[in-house]
């Protein structure tokens, strides 16, 4: 939805609720890995730019005081390694992130 929520369980709301997983790098993945980020037609570059609004507007209360803004370089990373399940993966690291 335009506000971040989602439709639980396919599309998971994006408010509030991401800052700790991309505290690690394999959430940091992870979000641009699902098929709504991965398979858009925007560049490396601009795919960083929307997930870091998405971050910083609708999780900046949860992000750590270390976050570092998604890099092109770094989405590219990610979006070479299909995710062909990512509920079931999503369930497996954040179980509660629904």
């Amino acid at each position: 939805m335009a506000d971040g929520r989602g439709a639980p369980p396919e599309v998971p709301t994006l408010v509030a609720v991401l800052g700790p997983i991309v505290a690690s790098q394999e959430g940091r993945d992870y979000v641009v890995r699902v098929p709504g980020a991965s398979q858009t037609p925007l560049t490396d570059a601009q795919l960083a730019e929307v997930m870091n609004w998405v971050l910083i507007t609708f999780n900046a209360a949860t992000l750590g005081p270390n976050f570092m803004p998604l890099t092109g370089n770094e989405v590219g990373k990610a979006r070479g390694q299909v995710l062909a399940d990512p509920i079931r993966l999503r369930r497996t690291l954040w179980p509660d992130y629904e």
